[in-house]
């Protein structure tokens, strides 16, 4: 009975502690008797007592590092500091722990000096306005210099470009200035749209004014024309009439002297006398024969 209990408290103190579950997301490296063994996934693992041990415990998904700001000097040798922020993933757990010692440590100090190395490269209007082609060389880099260690760089973004106080207020000047050359652009262009509008509505009421005015000459010159057209008809059916009446001499005789007597009242100071003067006596006589047949 005794060994039994002996052999039980062997169990629980040897066997109890080595059994290992290792959760989802996480990899344990194995060293036995002091050399790397193997790596445990997820599951359920059962280490020798005395001779293996768990070496490290690595998680195996993405890592966001966000770094303190770095003093950097751009080519025309402003300085500025620039902090970054670096995605990045373990993908092998071995070479993550036997690759390097301190592995956030160095990636820091690589961010550093590669971030450092491309400012130098570049001034600060492009600095300023070149984040995507910072980002971009420095996870190429990045993730060539870190896969020895095991350590895929996913993404590195600049969070913060931080220029001096007096680069800064030299920019905001510049920035005052370039919203008042557009303000004053804005301006102009909109009186200019005004004045156009301006020109082209009395442009259109001008030649409405013109157009109206045509209308009516032509509406009054078709009026005149067809009265006088009406004036004309009316006459010519009267001399039609007349013709058709066909007067003797005795009338036209009388419609004559009827016409020289309405000239003779008349206002005007020229009298056009007929050319034929010796017919006038014959006319008189005609008229009093006239006068006397009607008195009869």
């Amino acid at each position: 009975m005794e060994f039994l209990i002996i052999i039980l408290i062997i169990v629980a103190v040897l066997v109890i502690p080595n059994i290992k579950i290792v959760p989802q997301a996480k990899a344990y490296v194995i060293e036995r008797v002091g050399s790397y063994f193997q790596t445990w996934s997820n599951g359920l693992h059962i280490k020798i007592p005395f001779l293996d041990r768990v070496a490290n415990q690595v998680t195996l998904k993405e890592i966001v590092k966000d770094f303190d700001p770095q003093p950097v000097i751009t080519k025309d040798n402003v300085t500025m500091q620039i902090d970054t922020v670096v995605y990045f993933q373990i993908t092998d757990p071995k070479l993550y722990t036997y690759g390097v010692e301190n592995p956030i440590n160095a990636i820091e100090n690589l961010t550093a000096t590669t971030l450092r190395n491309i400012i130098g490269e570049l001034e600060l209007d492009e600095t300023l306005t070149s984040r995507d082609l910072i980002n971009s060389k420095m996870r190429s880099i990045l993730d060539e210099a870190t896969d020895p260690w095991g350590i895929k760089v996913n993404r590195v973004e600049v969070k913060n470009i931080i220029p001096p106080r007096d680069i800064q207020e030299a920019m905001e000047k510049q920035m005052r200035a370039e919203r008042e050359r557009r303000e004053s652009i804005l301006k102009a262009e909109g009186e200019k749209k005004s004045a156009i509008l301006i020109a082209e509505g009395e442009k259109e009421s001008a030649i409405l004014r013109a157009e109206a005015k045509k209308e009516s000459d032509i509406k009054e010159a078709e009026g005149k024309a067809t009265a006088l057209l009406k004036i004309k008809t009316a006459e010519a059916e009267g001399i039609r009439i007349l013709k058709e009446a066909a007067p003797d001499q005795k009338i036209i005789a009388m419609k004559s002297l009827e016409a020289l007597k309405e000239l003779g009242q008349g206002q005007a100071t020229k009298i056009i006398v007929p050319s034929n003067l010796q017919n006038i006596a014959t006319l008189t006589t005609t008229v009093k024969e006239m006068l006397k047949d009607e008195k009869k």
